[in-house]
């Protein structure tokens, strides 16, 4: 990194970055920001108007004092009032647009952004044609040639090589439809021979799904509250299974890993299904839906896992869309804005 650069981070109180930034070894100011929730009558939409505004002043002041030459928006709570704050002091912007859909903060402050970084192909249906860089989305560095690493992550994971093996991610707190999918067919998992399946079932869910894992004898799978290294995962899959959030599905194309994607419906604008299709309509994953995930799901990755010439496809055509320099690209961006 330019050591002449000083950074600053702004987050949204009570989320995750307000632990890793600081891990990591950069000061972060919180805001009390909020998301507006989908029921109209929340508790918490009845605190969004002060909590935003609050947040506004919070941003404006954190800027006068910082006195930044650009301003970042990576589309968290934060983003909006940081960035509405910064333009409203002629101070330069940058969007990078995580998802193929864009919402209707980014749409809205896109409108006076110097730069948006995407990662998707058509995005010009939501921002000017002229402010669109295609950069890709940063994804972690280890996973850059995890291949090398397939042997170590068996043993890691206590698992036969010889065996196909399936990755399933539900997020780290876990994803309770992925959950019951996995549960009504771990009869069926446990008579495959020939397929192991790693199970991240999730923090929230640890209690419940051990206990109910107790009935079953099932030494083909490995249940995991939280997977640590997922480089390792990802070196030992044959097949992932996943939500369909921006930064997944950009790993997943640099690992280029066959993939089954069920994206959330608990998300702004059903996003995460815009996301999935624009890799569906390459050819380069599976697409389920949510509402047919407890049914479906397994069946149709077990039925995958054993085609070897489908995930050769899917893995070919997964691995066409891979970006690794994103993180460089879109930090000279932001360098040559601030100058």
């Amino acid at each position: 990194m330019d050591s002449h650069v000083e950074i600053l981070f702004i987050g949204a109180e009570g989320k995750m970055e307000m632990d890793k930034v600081p891990a990591a070894g950069y000061k972060i100011i919180g805001l009390p920001v909020i998301g507006l929730q989908r029921k109209l009558f929340a508790k918490k939409n009845f605190a969004l108007p002060f909590k935003l505004w609050k947040s506004l002043r919070q941003a404006a002041k954190s800027i006068s004092s910082f006195k930044p030459d650009a301003v970042v928006g990576v589309g968290g709570y934060a983003s909006a009032p940081t960035l509405w704050s910064a333009q409203n002091k002629s101070i330069p912007t940058l969007i990078q647009e995580q998802n193929s859909y864009a919402g209707l903060t980014n749409k809205f402050l896109g409108r006076r952004a110097k730069k948006i970084c995407v990662a998707y192909e058509n995005m010009d249906r939501f921002f000017p044609k002229s402010k669109i860089i295609f950069t890709g989305n940063p994804v972690r560095q280890d996973l850059a040639d995890v291949s090398k690493l397939r042997q170590e992550a068996f043993e890691y994971f206590e698992l036969d090589p010889k065996l196909r093996t399936v990755l399933l991610l539900g997020g780290s707190l876990g994803a309770r439809t992925m959950n019951l999918s996995v549960l009504h067919h771990i009869q069926q998992i446990s008579q495959y021979d020939n397929i192991q399946l790693i199970w991240q079932i999730g923090e929230l869910y640890a209690k419940e799904i051990t206990e109910k894992m107790k009935a079953y004898d099932c030494k083909n799978v490995k249940v995991m509250n939280f997977i640590k290294r997922m480089d390792y995962a990802f070196a030992a899959a044959d097949l992932v299974i996943s939500r369909a959030g921006a930064g997944t599905i950009s790993e997943l194309c640099v690992v280029q890993k066959p993939c089954i994607l069920v994206p959330s419906p608990n998300v702004t604008e059903d996003h995460q299904t815009f996301n999935a299709m624009a890799l569906v309509n390459k050819q380069a994953a599976i697409l389920i839906p949510d509402s047919e995930a407890v049914d479906n799901l397994i069946p149709i990755a077990l039925k995958v896992a054993e085609d070897e010439k489908k995930l050769k496809e899917l893995s070919h055509s997964i691995g066409q869309l891979a970006i690794t320099n994103a993180a460089d690209t879109i930090a000279k961006e932001v360098l040559a804005l601030a100058k």
